[in-house]
C-alpha cells in the first residue's frame, strides 16, 4: 500500500511557515504588542480608551488595529456609534506572552519553564 507523506502543520517544510512568519511580523511592533496586552487585560476596548493604555493617539491606534483586523487577530462590535475591539482568539495573546516572557529570560529578570520541558529542573 504507498502512503503519500503527510506534512504536520510543526513540520520545516509546511505551508503554513511562511504564515507563522507574517504573523510573527504583524507583532513586531510595540504598539501592537501593547494593543494585544490591553486588550488581554479588558478584554474590549474602544479605540479611545486603547489610545490612553498605550499612551498613542487614536489615530495611530486606529491604523495599527486595521492592520489586526486585517490579520485576524481583533474583531468589533459597534455599539452606537462607538466600535469596542476585542481579541479573536487567544493565540496573539500566548505569542505576546511568551515574547514577553522570553524578553524577560533574555535580561535574566525571571526563568519560565512550561511544563514537560527539556529545560524543567535545571537552574539557569
Amino acid at each position: 500500500m504507498h502512503v503519500d507523506k503527510q506534512v504536520s502543520s510543526l513540520d520545516p517544510d509546511s505551508e503554513y511557515v511562511e504564515l507563522a512568519a507574517e504573523v510573527f511580523g504583524m507583532l513586531a511592533d510595540a504598539t501592537r504588542v501593547r494593543i494585544i496586552l490591553a486588550l488581554r487585560s479588558a478584554g474590549e476596548l474602544s479605540v479611545n480608551h486603547i489610545a490612553d493604555v498605550v499612551d498613542k493617539s487614536p489615530a495611530a491606534v486606529s491604523q495599527h488595529l486595521a492592520k489586526l483586523r486585517l490579520a485576524r487577530m481583533v474583531s468589533t462590535r459597534r455599539e452606537g456609534t462607538t466600535v469596542f475591539y476585542r481579541l479573536t482568539d487567544e493565540h496573539a495573546s500566548d505569542l505576546v506572552i511568551d515574547a514577553v516572557k522570553q524578553a524577560e529570560h533574555v535580561v535574566g529578570f525571571t526563568v519560565h519553564h512550561k511544563a514537560g520541558s527539556s529545560e524543567e529542573g535545571r537552574s539557569a
